[in-house]
């Protein structure tokens, strides 16, 4: 299948060069180099994923991703060239997907495109998490439910609005209840590539799922961070006996 890459860029000799790259590499690559109408560019070309910059005539790539998030349904990568790590922070609230900074180092470019890509839109692989109920599409606990055949969640029977990432890494989590999975766990199963020791995107999305999901995030009852191991999701009244984790 031949995805579509739609890059907002207004470097045009670094976007040249992706472009260029990216074609040789199979992929359909369309440039826009603009912020203010990048909207309207995005919903036209309607891509598989977006290569995002952060500093845009017209609009910066933080805003274009903060609005595009709740319509968009595919995978956003930002660039900057800033190598402040709030910045990637910042990106991730926002509902990106991945982050690089500049100078972009072309395969690397091309591994992270291939493992968001790897990712489908309208399902998750159960295959890949290897827990007892992975052949359930319907997980619950007490007041939540998470859904995998059409990707929704409720809390109280109100549905949360997560990004695909966020599902994916709440899937994972969930169907794993029980289990602590470390960071590299995470990494190999939901993004496709290993961690490197100091990649912050897991942490980001699980901040993001917890305030999503109204869990405390100074005393955590959903997701629990378990220091020096990684992240533990907890089974309903469970959630309230696990003390000092």
């Amino acid at each position: 299948m031949n995805r579509r890459i739609l890059i907002i860029e207004d470097d045009h000799k670094l976007a040249s060069l992706i472009q260029t790259y990216l074609t040789k590499h199979g992929y359909t690559v369309e440039w826009h180099e603009r912020g203010d109408d990048a909207e309207e560019k995005i919903r036209e070309s309607n891509p598989d994923l977006l290569i995002l910059d952060v500093m845009l005539p017209g609009k910066s790539g933080f805003d274009i991703c903060r609005d595009i998030r709740g319509w968009f349904t595919g995978f956003i990568l930002i660039m900057t060239a800033s190598g402040d790590d709030i910045d990637e922070i910042v990106g991730l609230e926002l509902g990106a997907d991945d982050y690089l900074a500049k100078p972009i180092e072309p395969r690397l470019l091309l591994a992270r495109i291939r493992a968001l890509l790897r990712r489908k839109h309208a399902e998750f692989d159960l295959e890949q998490i290897g827990s007892e109920a992975q052949n359930s599409q319907l997980l619950t606990f007490d007041n939540l439910t998470i859904n995998a055949e059409n990707r929704k969640v409720l809390l109280d029977q109100q549905e949360i609005d997560l990004t695909t990432a966020e599902f994916d890494l709440l899937w994972l989590l969930a169907n794993n209840a029980g289990k602590i999975l470390s960071r590299d766990d995470i990494f190999a199963q939901v993004r496709g590539i290993d961690f490197d020791g100091s990649d912050r995107s897991i942490d980001a999305r699980i901040s993001r799922l917890r305030r999503k999901l109204l869990d405390d995030p100074e005393n955590p009852l959903r997701i629990k961070t378990v220091r020096g191991k990684g992240y533990l999701f907890l089974r309903g009244e469970a959630a309230g006996r696990e003390e000092g984790i």
